[in-house]
């Protein structure tokens, strides 16, 4: 079993920086993506970025803007950037088994329905 579990969550005002952590325990040789997602009130849940941590190959969603960067570095990071009230949401970290092919293409990896361990989320709020 693998467990994640989310922290750095926050209230920050618009143009303000947060750094999200999510700790990986259990059978963590099951994964080999990582994934930050977020979900707003009334919306689905949508990929902001993947990595694949065995040679730091990332993924970003449009929406990520070069303002939201994806790391691993035993953890899982997301250093969040220049924020805006459009970035409120709870945040949540996943993981996955993905195949090589998914692993070089990208495809997939920013879709919710494809992570199989997920966190508790992590809640961010951004003020104007």
């Amino acid at each position: 079993q693998v467990q994640l579990q989310e922290s750095g969550g926050d209230v920050v005002q618009a143009g303000g920086s947060l750094r999200l952590s999510c700790k990986a325990s259990g059978s963590t040789s099951s994964f080999n993506v990582m994934a930050w997602f977020r979900q707003s009130p009334g919306k689905e849940r949508e990929g902001v970025a993947a990595i694949y941590p065995a040679d730091s190959r990332t993924y970003y969603a449009d929406s990520a803007q070069d303002r939201l960067i994806i790391s691993h570095a035993g953890d899982l990071y997301l250093q969040m950037n220049n924020l805006a009230p459009e970035d409120t949401a709870m945040y949540y970290c996943a993981a996955k088994a993905a195949t090589l092919t998914s692993v070089w293409s990208g495809r997939g990896l920013l879709d919710p329905r494809q992570y199989r361990w997920w966190g508790q989320g992590t809640q961010v709020t951004v003020s104007s």
